[in-house]
């Protein structure tokens, strides 16, 4: 995903000053690390006889105002990081070089080279992980260039918004990162036209934002216009086309259509067997193979899965993490199909190979291997196991830039294992962390985080902190009710969860509101056959009876909603004890 990962664990960071690029580059999702963009004309450290030796960093802050001082700087920062010193003495070279270019800068005229070199400056940030600070250098950085001055310009100004988008990224603020890759996708279009090949690769770019956004049908929309652009450009069945295709299939797969995510991962499959890419085609493999389990198309999943495993043994070794993450699919699908000593085997071979990585194995890789299997543990009723997994997989992403909405998945996962283990308190607190980390990713509008909220209400419950409970599970509703609609299933466990809570706050008329709500959708629109049909019918029948009788009733004791089998009776008999949804 652009922007989402880690830096790279290498030290250096190349920084290299060139005459200016007389076209856009092309943007790839690869890049780890926000890169400078655009170079300066020209260096020229030879002409000044007041200019500093290389040995003395802290010249004179009034040297500054000497027009050759900022190429120079820029260029010592460059050779700093060249020779292995590391990125801190090359910030200070950058620093000073920043502002050389900006006092020498001419009144009214917009200068590249200080834009280029605040790109410089954030990315020696960012290779430092000081990515707060990096934003406000992008964010001068964006407002140097003057797109109608020039193709130069309107490069300086598209590198700044995704380079800024990159850092935004990276610091988990996934709404203002796709503001700025939009901003930047604008720029581009503008100078060089809709149809132009790096346009292609810039929607590519932010429609991969979009995904890990769980916005899919923005991504979609740009995933298609992705593969128009590249039909018009590139020869058919070419490596673009079939990432294009391996992009929309993960769309089509997240929306639930499936047939059309298969068509799109044959022809990827296609294009990279006639490009000769035989472990790109294995990881097409292990796609088709998920597809196939979603239809419950089980034999030609193990196929896949297995053609798979046999290219990656060869290519890459027994030990390695493509060989793991084929183990995790497999160990899936035999405990879907009730195989479930093949499931453990194939569980254990995996977590093998996780526990000794072969050099080169990424903590992201470790931790989502880990996070599959631990989903595999808790269908099979082992929840410490599960949380023994997601424990080791949330200590590997901790300091991590970038992983705060991957940290906030497996932190509500992990609060979901502590409820079921009935730890509570310590539950409410994993949920409550997630929910802060989601709400400052900008996915606070997600069915996700609505289904997190719902659950943190229902360990609140569990500690009888109503009122919160109350709370959460307003906001839930709000949010399911937008992103999935009333009918969804997670909608109406919410729907239900609140009235049961309105009716321990002694609300009895607005828990009779939401029943009656909820009775009238699956009567008109999802029908009764539904057992929880009966279960809500008799609730609101209970309620109009006590509310007719007593208006104003005690609030029900919340022991005797939170647990059905509770030993405690109620104070009248007959009194149905009421459930909560997960």
């Amino acid at each position: 995903m652009p922007g989402l990962k880690s830096p790279p664990d290498a030290p250096s960071l190349r920084i290299t000053v060139s005459e200016p690029p007389s076209h856009n580059p092309v943007r790839t999702p690869n890049k780890k690390i926000p890169s400078p963009s655009p170079s300066r004309s020209k260096a020229s450290p030879a002409r000044s006889a007041k200019k500093p030796p290389p040995d003395s960093p802290n010249p004179d802050d009034s040297s500054l105002d000497n027009p050759d001082l900022g190429p120079f700087l820029l260029k010592l920062a460059r050779d700093t990081i060249a020779s292995g010193e590391g990125p801190t003495k090359a910030l200070d070279y950058a620093i000073r070089a920043a502002k050389s270019f900006e006092r020498c800068a001419v009144e009214g005229e917009p200068s590249l080279d200080l834009a280029m070199s605040l790109h410089v400056l954030a990315a020696i940030y960012c290779s430092l992980g000081r990515f707060d600070e990096a934003v406000p250098v992008l964010e001068q950085a964006i407002q140097v260039p003057d797109v109608e001055r020039g193709p130069d310009h309107a490069l300086a100004a598209f590198s700044g918004h995704m380079q800024l988008g990159d850092t935004y990224s990276m610091l988990g603020q996934a709404e203002k990162s796709i503001g700025c890759y939009e901003q930047g996708l604008k720029i581009q279009i503008q100078a060089l036209g809709e149809t132009d090949a790096r346009v292609g690769e810039t929607c590519r770019y932010l429609a991969e934002a979009h995904v890990q956004a769980m916005q899919f049908d923005k991504a979609e929309e740009l995933c298609k216009k992705t593969l128009e652009i590249h039909h018009a450009h590139s020869e058919p069945a070419s490596p673009e086309e079939a990432a294009d295709r391996r992009l929309m299939a993960l769309v089509c797969e997240a929306k639930g259509d499936y047939e059309a995510a298969l068509e799109h991962l044959v022809l990827a499959s296609m294009a990279m067997i006639a490009n000769g890419q035989e472990n790109e085609v294995a990881s097409i493999d292990v796609s088709i193979g998920n597809i196939y389990m979603s239809l419950c198309r089980f034999d030609e999943a193990v196929f896949s899965y297995q053609k798979a495993l046999t290219v990656f043994k060869s290519s890459k070794g027994d030990n390695h993490p493509s060989v793991a993450s084929v183990f995790v699919r497999l160990a899936d699908l035999y405990h879907r199909t009730g195989k479930l000593r093949e499931s453990k085997s194939y569980c254990e071979n995996a977590l093998r190979i996780f526990a000794k990585p072969v050099p080169g194995t990424t903590a992201e890789e470790i931790a989502g291997g880990l996070t599959e299997i631990s989903a595999i543990y808790e269908s099979v009723d082992e929840p410490e196991e599960a949380l023994k997994l997601l424990q080791k997989a949330m200590k590997l992403l901790e300091d991590k830039p970038g992983q705060q909405s991957t940290i906030a998945g497996i932190e509500a996962r992990i609060g979901v294992m502590f409820y079921i283990l009935g730890r509570y308190d310590e539950s409410r607190n994993s949920f409550e962390s997630a929910v802060t980390k989601l709400r400052a990713s900008g996915e606070r509008k997600s069915a996700f985080f609505g289904v997190v909220l719902n659950q943190m209400g229902l360990a609140c419950v569990q500690l009888f902190k109503i009122d919160e409970a109350a709370e959460l599970f307003e906001e839930a509703r709000a949010i399911l009710e937008q992103e999935c609609g009333p009918c969804h299933q997670d909608t109406l466990g919410v729907y239900s969860n609140l009235a049961a809570t309105y009716d321990a706050m002694g609300r009895v008329e607005d828990a009779i509101e939401i029943l009656e709500y909820v009775l009238k959708l699956r009567e008109e629109k999802l029908g009764i056959a539904n057992p929880d049909f009966e279960d809500e019918k008799n609730r609101l029948a209970e309620l109009l009876k006590e509310a007719g009788r007593s208006r104003n009733r005690k609030a029900k004791s919340l022991e005797n909603l939170i647990d059905p089998n509770s030993k405690r009776t109620a104070k009248k008999e007959g009194t149905k004890k009421w459930g909560f949804r997960i």
